[in-house]
């Protein structure tokens, strides 16, 4: 897979005081094989706009990265960026490799607590995996998105592909990434789950006269 790296969505010369919407991922959220004004990280900034936020979002997945790589590039990202909001969607090619379970929950956990550590709020994406390494793989592999959102009390995207992966007319060739058709899809998933933490955030900085 190409490496594609950060793209920042701003859309005025004062955006380095607008909130930030941090997206760690991989290919999925790279926009891999999909131009980039139509990726769903594009169309939600797009939706942010619509709606009145100023949250512009910074884009820092990388194609082929698993949450051990994730976890590597986090510390700087949050340094750099300082957001609001983390979205972690990652832990997708640890299972296509096949990786141990424990090490991925691992990861994404010190991915949670270094997001959590630097003030931000966390949304994790949630995924599955086919059974290629059998049914209990896929499984163990599925449950630990919701028991890591649980633990650390972080919102959850149940299935960042729901509506995507099981839909050949939403994939590209390779029935791994998911095309331009899809891009709309993905954006609602993950709408759904971030316009509530938007709307908290709001509530709170207008209580805090913010």
């Amino acid at each position: 897979m190409s490496l594609i790296g950060i793209f920042i969505f701003a859309h005025s010369a004062n955006s380095e005081s607008r909130p930030v919407i941090l997206v760690v991922g991989d290919s999925l959220s790279a926009g891999y094989g999909v131009n980039l004004e139509d990726t769903w990280i594009a169309l939600l900034q797009a939706r942010l706009k619509d709606k009145g936020y100023v949250h512009r979002v910074v884009n820092a997945s990388i194609s082929g990265n698993t949450s051990g790589n994730g976890l590597r590039r986090l510390p700087r990202s949050l340094d750099i960026h300082q957001p609001d909001i983390l979205i972690i969607e990652l832990g997708g090619n640890d299972g296509l490799r096949g990786l141990p379970i424990d090490v991925i929950s691992e990861n994404l956990a010190q991915m949670i607590t270094l997001g959590q550590e630097s003030g931000a709020r966390i949304v994790l994406a949630g995924m599955l995996m086919p059974p290629n390494y059998g049914d209990d793989y896929a499984n163990e592999f599925a449950a630990v998105f919701p028991a890591l959102a649980a633990e650390f009390d972080i919102t959850l995207i149940p299935f960042f592909m729901e509506g995507v992966a099981l839909d050949p007319t939403k994939m590209q060739d390779d029935g791994i990434h998911p095309n331009t058709d899809a891009q709309p899809i993905l954006m609602e998933t993950v709408w759904t789950t971030l316009e509530p933490e938007l709307a908290h955030q709001a509530t709170v900085d207008a209580e805090s006269g913010s």
